[in-house]
């Protein structure tokens, strides 16, 4: 991988909200995010930042992660605490989408993708940890995030891949034929085809990734695959995820009882449809923390975080 070029920043925003966990932007550059206590907020006037405005447009109570815009002024909401969630941006009505997988209350439900057929494909990070415990799966190494699908008109989804490690972002092909998921855990991109020959089995997409990939965003079939890195590579935690799983399970206890404290190296990647990275973007001793989505808007990169009280705006990359 090339040298990263600078990620430069050029805004902060503060949101009157904690934890922008995923950003992502419509059509008239303005950023929709869902904070802790539950708000889903849409910031406008990204243009001239300094008179920014934040609109509250529902409240899902629970804790929103990843969002995906539908057509119909619609939204689809992964809500940790309460499964796949739809929301009417023209009155603030949430409704339930489905909180349930093979008989099981669904939890920790991460990002989620809408194809033009009407089906949705969302990712669960973990079976077995809460997200406010989520550096425990990331030091035990689970392998137990799921990738899910919801046919159109069904409110029951079913499991597609299983065993992936801390399963996160998601986002489609620019010609639908295959997904791309983050495998937080595993510090790689993985894809999972949906038509041609392969259809149904899962691959390497890029791996060895300089960083732990977050929320992934897609502005277009002709754009480029936004990834986010929550954090740098630990070639400690490399070593750990080797071991033997009592010793994994033996590290966690210990991780979730600690406090977190995220370093200040941060970076986002761009790539294309064949898995090759046309963009690495780097900031070491960033005061912005933790940077767990990126989106494009209003001439801006921006970026969310799972630990901040607002968004950060940066210099988009020269176009390759």
């Amino acid at each position: 991988m090339d040298r990263p070029t600078a990620l430069i920043p050029r805004h902060y925003v503060a949101i009157g909200g904690h934890g922008p966990e995923d950003v992502v932007a419509d059509a008239r550059g303005r950023v929709l995010a869902g904070v802790e206590d539950g708000r889903i907020l849409r910031i406008d006037g990204l243009a001239d930042p300094r008179s920014a405005r934040v609109e509250v447009l529902a409240e899902t109570g629970g804790r929103p992660l990843g969002l995906e815009l539908l057509p119909d002024d619609a939204l689809l909401v992964c809500d940790a605490e309460r499964g796949l969630l739809g929301v009417d941006l023209a009155d603030g009505t949430v409704r339930v989408v489905a909180d349930e997988v093979e008989g099981e209350r669904l939890r920790f439900a991460s990002n989620v993708v809408a194809l033009s057929d009407g089906s949705v494909y969302f990712t669960v990070s973990s079976c077995r940890y809460p997200l406010d415990q989520w550096i425990g799966d990331i030091v035990e190494h689970t392998g137990t995030g799921r990738l899910l699908r919801l046919a159109p008109g069904d409110d029951t989804p079913e499991v597609l891949l299983e065993g992936l490690q801390f399963a996160n972002g998601v986002a489609a092909s620019g010609d639908e034929s295959f997904l791309v998921v983050a495998e937080t855990g595993a510090r790689r991109l993985t894809r999972y085809w949906l038509d041609g020959p392969l259809a149904g089995r899962a691959e390497h997409f890029a791996e060895n990734l300089p960083g732990m990939p977050d929320n992934i965003w897609r502005g277009g079939p002709d754009g480029p695959i936004w990834v986010s890195l929550a954090g740098p590579r630990v070639p400690a935690l490399d070593l750990l995820h080797r071991a033997a799983p009592p010793v994994r399970r033996a590290a966690a206890r210990v991780a979730v009882r600690a406090p977190y404290r995220p370093t200040g190296s941060i970076g986002v990647l761009a790539v294309d449809d064949t898995g090759e990275v046309v963009h690495h973007l780097a900031r070491n001793r960033s005061r912005f923390r933790m940077v767990t989505s990126v989106c494009e808007a209003s001439g801006h990169l921006v970026l969310g975080s799972l630990r901040e009280r607002g968004i950060a705006l940066c210099e988009p990359p020269a176009v390759k």
